[in-house]
């Protein structure tokens, strides 16, 4: 179990502590939404999420497998729907991996990304695609 603190600091703006770490981020709502977009919204905290996730988690396979995956990139474009409610619709990740398309290990590279908790935690209702970049050798 991981607490996070928020706290309410008026204007459309949140601050929230890490508890193990105690890292601080804050929030804004976007233009779009009455807010003035100087920091991450909370939407765009989920796009941020699932793209860290897939990094993390390929770094975690690429270790075990001893392939340097250093250099790794990844891309979230964030799509917002269009009707109510609200919601994120769609997610739209680049990959760009330093790693040559005919890799070995590429297909469990990709299999881990697809595993990464925040992706499994995404409702199937978004559409998440994935545009993979091999730009090894």
């Amino acid at each position: 179990m991981v607490e996070i603190k928020v706290a309410y600091e008026g204007e459309l703006h949140c601050s929230a502590v890490h508890g193990p770490s105690g890292n601080t981020l804050v929030t804004d709502a976007p233009v779009d939404n009455n807010g003035r977009g100087e920091a991450f919204s909370p939407t765009d905290l989920v796009a941020t999420s699932l793209g860290a996730c897939m990094c993390t988690v390929i770094g975690i396979v690429a270790r075990r497998k001893e392939i340097d995956v250093e250099g790794m990139n990844v891309t979230v474009r964030k799509f917002m729907s269009e009707d109510t409610p609200r919601r994120i619709s769609r997610l739209e990740l680049d990959l760009d991996m330093p790693l040559s398309a005919g890799h070995p290990d590429r297909a469990v590279l990709e299999s881990a990304a697809r595993g990464c908790p925040v992706h499994h935690s995404i409702h199937p209702d978004i559409e998440v695609v994935m545009n993979w970049r091999w730009l090894g050798d």
